[in-house]
């Protein structure tokens, strides 16, 4: 499987893991849409709320607006929906 934190990868899914926004692991400025989704994966549901509003609140400081956080429990994820400011 390839690496999904790759700008490459991250682009085609238009997904970033929380993690490696938090470890400081991906560059989004050549991020080709508007629209960007965090994807928290780890840990128990309060700890994976937490992971994507940290990492969406990372993008904050880079022009990214929170527009909704959303868990699925048949998934176990969290999703924390973002879009790039004008």
């Amino acid at each position: 499987m390839s690496n999904p934190d790759t700008p490459e990868a991250i682009a085609r899914l238009r997904m970033v893991n929380a993690e490696a926004v938090l470890e400081n692991r991906v560059d989004l400025r050549g991020y080709p849409y508007r629209n960007l989704v965090i994807r928290a994966q780890r840990g128990f549901s309060p700890e994976r709320v937490t992971a994507a509003v940290a990492a969406a609140e990372v993008l904050d400081r880079f022009g990214w607006e929170l527009l909704n956080v959303a868990e699925f429990g048949s998934t176990r994820q969290v999703l924390a929906f973002l879009r790039r400011r004008r």
